[in-house]
């Protein structure tokens, strides 16, 4: 077997504007590629390293350098924490398998030929009638996700449907709802037509979700990351955000997938902000999800070459020149 050799490396994507969610704003992406070469031909993978879950950039990169060599994807998820960094191994090995066997990793992963997928589209936490103009602004887009912020969401969402009275909305709440806001937001979020909550409460302190009727499916995003988290869901939520970040690669969110439709668990293929070198693998998964969460690269001021094609919200299947395909 031939030597593979590792770089990593940092990127830093400007973003067209701020994005706002409930812990904040920023106004870049930073993330971390891996590339893996045997000598012919390379794999890569991005991975967006989350202060969320304790890490940095650089503490990503310093546990990719360190880790491995890996003789599989199954020794990399069994030897190494879930998370961004094992992300970027993960994606990265699962393209070089895919170029060295001269398939596509769709194949390798038995998920067939890849389709079209609508996709939401992010709307920044901001006042009600900033975040109804910004609904307004996108009138071709027909799936939007709200950023929510606990305090003044019932307006937000209210004020978005007026907006839009046809579009599909979802809403993210990023953990910023207390347990006595629950029913009366979930209320309001049933009369403006929400389609899904993720994550009102915060990881760890969601038990209050077990006691109160959900008048829309509930989805749990940071409270879930692998397989294991997924039969804690049970009661409290009714759907799961799955983000390769979190899984730690495209591996593991597949096995969470397949766990949570065992369980009846709805999913959300979700991202981070990032390239749509990040979004390639991620689409692999949303193949079979419920809902797509992979706009990404629309939050950034510009993409990488052969980036994904995303037009009306419809996102096409990566080119072969960026991710998971021999070029002929």
């Amino acid at each position: 077997m031939a030597t593979v050799t590792r770089d990593v490396r940092t990127e830093t994507w400007p973003l067209k504007s701020a994005f706002v969610i409930a812990r904040g704003a920023k106004t870049e992406a930073r993330v971390v590629v891996v590339t893996l070469s045997d000598g012919r031909v390379i794999g890569r993978g991005e991975a967006v390293p989350y202060a969320r879950y304790g890490e940095t950039v650089e503490s990503v990169v310093a546990l990719i350098e360190s880790a491995g060599p890996f003789s599989s994807r199954s020794a990399l998820v069994a030897g190494m924490p879930a998370g961004a960094a094992r992300n970027a191994l993960d994606c990265a090995l699962w393209d070089l398998e895919a170029k060295q066997a001269r398939t596509s990793v769709a194949e390798l992963a038995g998920v067939g030929s890849l389709r079209p997928l609508e996709t939401c589209f992010t709307l920044n936490l901001a006042s009600p009638d900033e975040m109804a103009a910004a609904a307004r602004s996108v009138p071709h887009l027909r799936l939007l996700k709200l950023k929510l912020g606990g305090t003044g969401d019932p307006d937000r969402m209210r004020a978005v449907r007026q907006a839009r009275p046809e579009a599909r909305l979802i809403a993210d709440c990023n953990e910023s709802w207390s347990p006595d806001m629950l029913v009366p937001f979930l209320a309001a979020a049933s009369a403006a037509r929400i389609e899904l909550i993720e994550q009102p409460l915060p990881a760890g302190r969601d038990q209050a979700l077990a006691g109160i009727a959900h008048p829309i499916p509930v989805c749990a995003d940071e409270s879930a990351h692998t397989c294991s988290d997924i039969g804690a869901l049970a009661g409290r939520y009714e759907a799961v955000n799955i983000k390769l970040d979190k899984a730690g690669g495209l591996t593991e969110a597949l096995a969470m997938a397949a766990v949570a439709r065992g369980r009846q668990i709805k999913v959300m293929a979700g991202c981070m902000v990032a390239t749509s070198l990040a979004m390639a693998p991620a689409f692999l998964l949303a193949q079979n999800a419920d809902w797509v969460d992979l706009d990404g690269p629309l939050l950034l001021a510009s993409d990488r070459p052969d980036g994904l094609v995303i037009e009306n919200g419809l996102i096409a299947p990566p080119s072969p020149a960026l991710w998971g395909w021999t070029i002929p």
